[in-house]
């Protein structure tokens, strides 16, 4: 049984306090985990960087999950194929006639690109293997006029919500844009959003209501697409890295929009981006997945032949190299699949996790991996928006290499 020895977990400790004495990152929390119970979880700053007057982080407080979402309502999806109330190879457009007419782009960067109608039926299978065509814009606002489809899309002045958000994908297209046949490759993009749509059209039932019946409730985790008052009050202020390094206050900077946030005005629930919950609530969710492949969850949320799949790769041909690519952005080198809901480690990661593993990130800096190899999982997490390099912050980044390396050299019984 693996468990974490007393210098491993010194040396955790003394992680946390250089990177809190660096000041180069804001408040931020790690944790980790084995099917057995929590091995490790702390944190270190204030909820509001640069506020020494704001509560210092805990283990309750609340981060915006963003990308992190996306393993969650696959979850939901996959309980409904277990049920057979969805099949892999249902055509998405049985549910959104919307993807009856997709069109193809020659190039989704060009301000006017050319484009044919879609031959390929896109399926539910797509989507959750991000092989469906659908994509989030290179640029924000770009020629097309096709804009970022989360902010703003969730206004209850919509009467139809899902076809508003699908306006918003089309942008001034004549249909919705892929970047390719559904099938045909891997794209990152709002495929777990229509997931989400997906299990509310099946169920009759919000994924909100869902989830809380089907996931959260039993696994204790008080996580929603809802940022109540209760949670509002425990979350982590969002922090903006500029260009040149700098750490300051997010206050809605050009370039940086994010989802609704008043619970009073939503009228969707983003499958893609759209929970808030705590790092160590997110933890009991993989401490579960842990103890389904071991067969020592009391009331599995996924058979065990569902959960191996979470770790399975489906990819193949250039799909796989897309992927590698969109990886190597964070993690230079490493080669990856991808399964019916997460990234999957092809190799072992030096002085970290192990081949097989399953991981993701948030937008705003939360990441996760399950390594079943080792039988330990982990999160980590900030809440920064950065216009350093991409999506990615390099300080983090350097955070998050730092607890995994010293995570696995503290562990014993691996």
């Amino acid at each position: 049984m693996v468990q974490l020895t007393d210098s491993g977990k010194k040396a955790l400790d003394d992680v946390v306090a250089k990177l809190a004495g660096e000041h180069k990152l804001p408040g931020f929390a790690i944790g980790a985990t084995t099917a057995d119970g929590e091995i490790y979880f702390n944190c270190a700053g204030n909820k509001v960087f640069g506020d020494a007057a704001s509560a210092e982080l805990n283990p309750d407080t609340v981060f915006w999950i963003c990308s992190m979402t996306k393993l969650i309502a696959h979850i939901a999806a996959l309980q409904l194929i277990e049920q057979g109330k969805l099949a892999v190879d249902a055509a998405v457009s049985d549910f959104f006639p919307q993807f009856a007419d997709t069109i193809v782009l020659d190039d989704i960067t060009s301000p006017n690109p050319s484009f044919k109608p879609a031959t390929v039926v896109m399926k539910v299978k797509h989507l959750l293997d991000f092989t469906s065509g659908l994509f989030y814009p290179p640029i924000r606002d770009y020629g097309l006029k096709v804009p970022y489809a989360y902010a703003g899309a969730q206004l209850k002045a919509q009467e139809d919500p899902y076809s508003n958000f699908f306006s918003r994908i089309k942008g001034d297209l004549p249909g919705i844009p892929l970047s390719f046949e559904p099938g045909t490759n891997f794209m990152y993009g709002y495929g777990s959003d229509i997931i989400g749509f997906i299990v509310e059209k099946v169920t009759g039932k919000t994924l909100e209501e869902y989830l809380q019946e089907n996931v959260f409730k039993p696994l204790g985790m008080k996580a929603s697409f809802y940022l109540t008052q209760d949670l509002k009050e425990k979350l982590i202020a969002l922090t903006l890295r500029t260009e040149d390094g700098q750490l300051h206050l997010w206050d809605n900077q050009p370039g940086t929009e994010i989802i609704e946030q008043d619970p009073s005005k939503l009228s969707l629930r983003l499958g893609g981006v759209g929970l808030y919950v705590s790092l160590r609530d997110y933890l009991k969710l993989l401490q579960h997945i842990l103890q389904i492949l071991d067969g020592k969850a009391a009331k599995p949320i996924l058979k065990r032949e569902t959960a191996e799949s979470l770790f399975t790769g489906v990819l193949s041909g250039e799909s796989t190299h897309t992927l590698d690519i969109l990886v190597g952005t964070a993690f230079p080198g490493r080669h990856c699949q991808w399964s019916s809901g997460v990234a999957v480690a092809m190799d072992d990661w030096p002085k970290g996790r192990r081949k097989g593993s399953a991981f993701w990130a948030g937008w705003a800096g939360t990441q996760f991996f399950i390594d079943p190899a080792t039988g330990v999982a982990a999160v980590f997490g900030v809440q920064i928006v950065t216009l350093v390099s991409g999506t990615d912050d390099p300080e983090s980044l350097k955070g998050i290499t730092a607890f995994e390396e010293a995570l696995y050299s503290g562990l014993d019984g691996i």
